[in-house]
């Protein structure tokens, strides 16, 4: 299945709906629109192959062009709105594309990246002249192409440790542009998404992130309604789910808790009967809060673990998770093995790196230190995290290898505090780093947004180190509670951790 049977058989069914102001295209609508993007594409000279980035708010353009990229062959590059114009320029560079698609929203990063030395064909919805999209696809014929073929996303990592990493994705298995894909069948045989078109999929983050953009287009495959929330707010994402009678969605860990600390009242106050898959990933969850969400929606909740490389996955539904709380789920594709530091594989319920045993290979693009990196020496892949198999199969995250703290020589995971702050009423998100530390080498801070900005001082870190110390050892408790208005979290529910330990080595160097 593919839009463009849906937009011939089913041609006025909505394949699009903006949340906040209800702007709706077509399956029809938006067939025409990719038509018109792969024409230009070819018209600029464009090949199966090469590359084009897009930069762009949550919008319907994000689809038209998503497929017509995918009906000429071209590579999509992805690129997060949150971004600096020099990392934006890497991305650029490193990915080779030929072409920035954007919007004036973004007009002044890319005059900063133009004024810099970008030189690159840049076209802008809403812009003038040359680089009007508008105007360019309004010259553009509807028909499709005449050489079609599947084109494919190459995803940039969020950048939480270093430069963003490209993951060079690997050649269709089968090149006809309406070939099915491995996430279809996984929507349909695994989460059981209807195949008859009725699905109505709520998406609450941003399109340039790999979930988000994997699976409503997912859903366009299935012949769906994708309705795209322009800007997460909790309580908008239950109106919608009330509002469109949403079947399916899929969420990040900090959704789940920004919508649990909305007042009870608020919280009871719509209707999600029609909910039927509420499908979350990208970060662990704590556990609490994950047990709340249960409680509150009921066994509607999947999670999975995966990475944007593709290189295997696990899958947990509810009941799976109620008998084993805190579990990400029994491995779908390849096969897990949990190693030491020597690539030895640990015993069962012993913590190690987790490393996927798969049939789907992948590399990092121009990186291939990077990629023999994470590599062992079986040909298995690691996405950098720590964890544990349990008996019966299920896989439990620790946390992320470079997000370890050493403090005296002790390893401290900081998810595990993280998980406990967050749980705290007075607390709307965390991030505990090692910062450097002249006795211990690190010591644990704890950057902490309040829920109540002004509650922020003294009095709120001694409630929350006594909190803490009844679920801590003493080595593990924050030595610094450090507030904050707003966390450098993505919207994809990752930390840029790396932002806040190199203010605090930046500190230490200048003390």
């Amino acid at each position: 299945m593919h839009p463009i049977q849906h937009a011939q058989s089913r041609p006025d069914h909505p394949a699009v709906i903006m949340a906040g102001s209800g702007e709706t295209i077509t399956y029809r609508q938006m067939d025409e629109a990719a038509n018109r993007v792969a024409q230009l594409l070819r018209a600029r000279g464009l090949a199966a192959g090469d590359a084009i980035a897009v930069l762009m708010e949550n919008s319907p353009r994000y689809y038209e062009i998503y497929w017509g990229a995918q009906r000429a062959g071209i590579i999509l590059v992805p690129i997060s709105t949150h971004l600096t114009a020099s990392e934006v320029a890497y991305i650029l560079c490193d990915s080779d594309a030929r072409l920035l698609i954007t919007t004036k929203l973004f007009d002044d990063l890319v005059g900063r990246m133009q004024a810099a030395g970008l030189d690159l064909p840049v076209l802008v919805y809403g812009g003038d002249g040359e680089h009007s999209a508008e105007s360019a696809l309004s010259a553009c014929s509807a028909a499709p192409i005449a050489d079609q073929s599947a084109g494919r996303v190459m995803l940039y990592s969020s950048g939480t440790t270093g430069r963003p990493k490209g993951i060079v994705p690997a050649p269709p298995a089968n090149p006809a542009v309406q070939a099915g894909t491995p996430l279809m069948m996984l929507a349909v045989h695994g989460f059981h998404f209807p195949t008859d078109g009725s699905s109505r999929y709520l998406s609450p983050a941003p399109l340039y992130h790999a979930a988000p953009l994997g699976w409503s287009t997912t859903v366009h495959r299935l012949g769906g309604t994708v309705v795209v929330i322009e800007k997460f707010d909790p309580e908008g994402a239950l109106a919608a789910i009330e509002k469109y009678r949403i079947t399916e969605s899929q969420w990040v860990p900090t959704h789940f808790v920004r919508l649990l600390k909305l007042p009870e009242d608020v919280r009871g106050r719509y209707d999600l009967s029609s909910h039927q898959h509420a499908i979350h990933a990208a970060a662990p969850c704590p556990v609490p809060v994950k047990r709340a969400m249960i409680d509150w929606w009921g066994p509607v909740i999947w999670e999975y673990y995966a990475g944007s490389e593709g290189n295997g996955m696990t899958m947990v539904g509810s009941e799976d998770w109620l008998a084993h709380p805190g579990t990400v789920g029994r491995a779908i594709l390849g096969t897990v093995h949990v190693c030491d530091g020597s690539g030895g594989e640990v015993p069962m319920g012993q913590e190690g790196v987790i490393y996927f045993e798969s049939p789907h290979p992948f590399a990092y693009h121009k990186d291939d230190g990077k990629t023999a990196e994470v590599t062992h020496a079986e040909g298995w892949t690691t996405l950098g995290d720590i964890g544990r198999l349990d008996e019966d199969g299920f896989l439990y995250l620790t946390d992320r290898r470079s997000n370890m703290i050493i403090s005296g020589g002790v390893n401290i995971y900081p998810q595990e505090v993280e998980n406990l702050l967050v749980g705290h009423p007075k607390v709307m998100d965390a991030a505990v780093i090692g910062a450097p530390d002249a006795e211990m080498g690190e010591c644990v801070v704890a950057v902490v947004q309040p829920v109540d900005m002004t509650e922020a001082g003294d009095a709120l870190a001694a409630e929350l180190r006594e909190y803490l110390s009844g679920e801590l050892a003493r080595l593990k408790l924050p030595r610094l509670f450090d507030f904050r208005a707003d966390l450098p979290r993505e919207a994809n529910g990752k930390l840029y951790k790396r932002k806040l330990k190199d203010e605090y080595l930046a500190r230490a160097e200048t003390a």
